[in-house]
């Protein structure tokens, strides 16, 4: 194959999934985030694929849409009715017409096939008529086996079920990926018959059809990790701590320091610096990225927010989407953020919601400060100025500005613009009755005692 062959990707996302035992299609599941549908069609759109061809089945209709939304209805077929692997690229056939490169299938319940791994099938296809993705099992159990020869020369694929006592003990596995010509791929289909235990039509025929043809198909390896299957609630969770492991492992190696890396939990998109620090026990959901410098500190929550260099997050702290902390910001224990631009040093300390709204630089909220956004039909905003001083318990009543410099009284409703360098409080004044507390607590006692002789 030379650089300039177009490649395109099959991905097959047909099956039940009836031992997720969920209402959510297997497919549609996620790791890290993202459903393992859309972590499939990354892997092929990082490889450069002219062309991206979704097999579904007719029993999922929410996947054929999530397809088609990403992919358009063209890219789409259904495989109906269900008659094993190699029927499912077949049904991909005419999407394919006029079609001139190399083909590769793949998996959408294998959420752990990336770009990397589809290329090293796609490099092999170099130098082979078809080239088959294998790894090396621990325990081959129900794995298709590899018979090989020569220098990774594949003569045929069997299955485990009509395996002899002697290849069983093959550890070399089929993973299912596979790339050809797609004039090659789909000749070699049209002669798979279901003359099997099963009665289906399966892709791995094609190997001894086309040793049989004079062709010459060959094998390379992955680790197993890199091809897993995905058919239950419990091999999810695998995949997911997998996935998680590896994007951990490259952040520290990048720069990243992390306390107790295992307690810490990524998203598919996360996006953190070289110099970060990160305490146990946080979670980064969809959307976040975190520049060089700033510390996320234990029990905090991320979603959809930036994070400026030198920013403190945390402990316990909610970032969710919208939210964007300036350089040397503070957004300490129980505060959550959302939608609301924190300004370069400015400080949250303590037990505070900033939602839609503003804080400007060096500007300070104190702890137990609400922006009261929401009057119970649309939001609105709250802009505290640079250089404010928000005292504490201080509820905001958006829409509502604070002026550069301003200062609110602690224990005050703000429902009314603030001027710059102004003071603005809204309490009842103080009123003091001396002896009335030593005169209640004598009062009660007696009550009390007069209760236990009655």
């Amino acid at each position: 194959m030379s650089q300039n062959t177009k490649r395109a990707a099959v991905i097959l996302a047909a099956g039940q999934g009836t031992r997720m035992k969920s209402p959510v299609p297997k497919v549609l599941h996620t790791v890290a985030g993202r459903t393992m549908l859309d972590l499939a069609i990354d892997a092929a759109e990082g490889l450069g694929c002219d062309r991206i061809v979704v097999v579904v089945g007719a029993h999922s209709p929410q996947v054929g849409e999530t397809a088609r939304a990403r992919l358009g209805a063209e890219n789409v077929v259904i495989q109906d009715p269900p008659l094993g692997t190699g029927h499912a690229v077949l049904a991909a056939k005419d999407a394919l017409a006029g079609f001139d490169g190399q083909v590769v299938v793949s998996y959408a319940d294998c959420p752990l096939i990336d770009t990397s791994v589809l290329k090293t099938v796609f490099d092999l296809a170099d130098t082979a008529d078809l080239a088959v993705l294998g790894f090396t099992a621990a325990d081959p159990g129900a794995y298709g086996r590899l018979i090989i020869e020569g220098d990774n020369d594949l003569s045929a694929i069997v299955e485990a079920k009509e395996a002899s006592l002697e290849q069983l003990a093959i550890t070399a596995c089929n993973s299912g990926v596979l790339a050809a010509d797609r004039a090659t791929l789909f000749s070699l289909l049209g002669e798979v018959t279901n003359a099997n235990a099963k009665g289906e039509y399966y892709l791995t025929d094609v190997v001894g059809l086309a040793k049989g043809c004079g062709l010459k198909p060959k094998t390379c390896f992955v680790a197993e990790d890199d091809v897993i299957g995905v058919n239950s609630q419990a091999e999810r969770a695998v995949a997911e701590a997998i996935w998680q492991t590896r994007r951990r492992n490259v952040l520290m190696r990048d720069g990243v320091t992390m306390t107790a890396p295992d307690t810490v939990f990524l998203s598919w998109d996360t996006q953190i610096a070289a110099g970060v620090i990160v305490e146990p026990n946080v979670v980064f959901a969809q959307g976040v990225s975190v520049d060089s410098g700033a510390v996320i500190r234990a029990f905090s929550h991320l979603e959809g927010a930036k994070v400026g260099s030198g920013a403190l997050i945390g402990p316990y702290a909610r970032l969710r989407p919208g939210a964007q902390i300036g350089r040397d910001a503070h957004i300490g224990n129980f505060v959550e953020v959302k939608n609301a631009k924190i300004g370069d040093g400015a400080k949250a300390n303590h037990l505070s919601y900033l939602g839609d709204g503003e804080v400007g630089a060096k500007a300070n909220i104190g702890a137990g400060t609400i922006f009261c956004n929401y009057d119970g039909f649309f939001k609105h905003r709250t802009v505290v100025g640079e250089g404010a001083f928000i005292g504490s318990n201080s509820s905001l009543v958006a829409p509502v500005n604070i002026g550069a410099g301003a200062i609110t009284g602690s224990g005050s409703v703000i429902a009314q613009d603030v001027p710059a360098d102004a003071l603005a409080f809204e309490r009842a004044r103080q009123t003091e009755k001396p002896g009335w507390a030593k005169a209640f607590r004598d009062r009660k006692r007696a009550e009390k005692a007069a209760l236990k002789k009655g």
